[in-house]
């Protein structure tokens, strides 16, 4: 016997169940766990653009477990760090060297307050949660550099200059999805704003050979 599902969501018909509708914060979950699945390298960039659209689209719980049911949860494949993500991390320096590299956790917001500092962020191996990322900048001297990968993009047009430079050199992908857009807005002084890919080690320089990059989150 056939069975219909009503406007409610529900299975009509002998022994159906109702359907769970997904709420927001479902989605967002499994949003989670696939973009830190991609940046382990469990999925590739076009499964993570796939998936990511029907995690957006779905309408029921059971249409998101299907989307994870062959990872792991967020919690066994990026440790206790995404357990860790700040909606804003503050970072107060002067006069010395900031860096944030390696497995480091993308907060949701950054304030960056700095005085003749040499700020690095490097965003090619970070935990990245979420598909926006704004800096709020107010740094006057020195250099902020970001490091990214393919998928990321860095846009500075709210960024107020004073006697400083932008240099973004980033190579077009479009057959990459963008997985990170990083907005720079407020204030950079008297120094330079780079955003560039990671540098080859030696050995590649003179090999001749490419970057190995992590995949996306």
């Amino acid at each position: 016997m056939s069975q219909e599902i009503s406007p409610t969501g529900k299975r009509s018909g002998p022994g159906s169940s109702p359907e769970l509708r997904a709420s927001h914060a479902d989605r967002d979950r499994v949003v989670d766990v696939l973009r830190v699945a991609a940046g382990d390298g469990r999925l590739t960039s076009a499964e993570l653009d796939e998936r990511l659209e029907a995690a957006l689209s779905a309408r029921t719980v059971s249409e998101l477990t299907a989307l994870t049911t062959d990872l792991p949860p967020v919690s066994a494949s990026a440790g206790a760090a995404v357990a860790e993500v700040k909606d804003v991390l503050r970072i107060d320096q002067r006069f010395s060297t900031v860096e944030r590299v390696g497995r480091w956790v993308v907060p949701r917001r950054l304030e960056l307050a700095a005085e003749w500092c040499e700020v690095t962020l490097d965003f090619t191996q970070a935990v990245i949660t979420q598909d926006t990322l704004r800096i709020d900048v107010d740094m006057r001297g020195k250099t902020l550099t970001l490091v990214t990968r393919p998928g990321i993009v860095v846009d500075a047009d709210a960024l107020r200059l004073e006697h400083s430079t932008v240099k973004i050199r980033q190579a077009p992908s479009p057959e990459t999805p963008i997985t990170l857009r990083v907005e720079l807005v407020g204030e950079k002084s008297f120094g330079r704003v780079v955003v560039r890919s990671p540098r080859r080690t030696f050995g590649q320089w003179l090999l001749r050979k490419p970057l190995s990059l992590p995949a996306a989150h």
